[in-house]
């Protein structure tokens, strides 16, 4: 076993070579697929899609937010992986009695480019990780360096009540990397709920509606509108803008096609 510490702080006792992971949010999992670990994934949750090919033969832990711990005992994992966000408090603290849990805790894309560097090094795939972590780093750097930021964005997540990304958030990480500001201006807002008139009187130069949690939908775009006319409202792929693994190598690509 080894002693490591988690990006929560916590000192976790991690398997030399981890046999049976149960991972427990949707970015995460598709990263350890993509570092080429699907023999060992013995537990996901029911959000973690991708890799579709997988997703359908996969043992389910329930949702991100409601675990099923007795699965989860039954499948006896040497290693449980989850994040702070994502994952219920209570739930971690309930298999941290059980099983090694190692969690994540992101706000931006350096905290995400440490999150790959160290479950590289957890599965003794350092190169390959750091690598990829290195790919990451070079698309977000070319695209920063064409974007500057002229316009002021919402981010819309759920709708009745409307939810918006605050600027505690690895979302308002992205909308930066995409060269926006992002019309909440609270530093410590996370996910506040918005009226009709504070939307209004925000005025935000684009509003982007996402695919995730919430399934905004053309029919959407609509509604908004009557509330800032002036702005530019767009539906956009949520897994882009908030899932923190191996989907970064796509998301400069994306955020270039989608901001011009």
């Amino acid at each position: 076993m080894r002693q490591l510490v988690d990006q929560m702080g916590r000192t976790v006792w991690v398997p030399e070579t981890p046999k049976r992971v149960v991972s427990l949010v949707p970015s995460q999992t598709e990263l350890l697929y993509d570092l080429g670990l699907k023999d060992i994934i013995a537990g996901q949750t029911q959000y973690c899609i991708h890799p579709q090919n997988h997703f359908e033969f996969a043992t389910k832990v329930g949702g991100t937010k409601k675990l099923n711990i007795q699965v989860i005992r039954d499948i006896k994992p040497d290693l449980i992986i989850g994040n702070k966000e994502e994952n219920e408090q209570s739930q971690i603290q309930e298999l941290e009695n059980e099983f090694p849990v190692w969690m994540s805790d992101i706000f931006n894309l350096n905290d995400a480019l440490n999150m790959i560097k160290a479950l590289g090094a957890i599965f003794n795939l350092s190169e390959k990780a750091d690598v990829m972590a290195f790919e990451i780093e070079q698309g977000f750097s070319v695209l920063k360096n064409s974007n500057v930021k002229t316009k002021t964005a919402l981010y819309f997540i759920w709708r009745k009540p409307f939810m918006v990304a605050g600027r505690n958030t690895f979302i308002n990480n992205m909308l930066q990397c995409c060269g926006l500001e992002n019309a909440i201006s609270d530093p410590d807002s996370r996910y506040p709920q918005l009226s009709a008139e504070i939307i209004s009187s925000l005025k935000p130069d684009c509003m982007l509606l996402s695919s995730e949690p919430y399934p905004f939908k053309e029919k959407h775009i609509a509604e908004l509108a009557v509330l800032c006319p002036n702005a530019t409202i767009n539906i956009v792929d949520g897994e882009m803008f908030s899932w923190y693994g191996s989907r970064l190598l796509k998301a400069p690509d994306y955020f270039s096609n989608l901001i011009t």
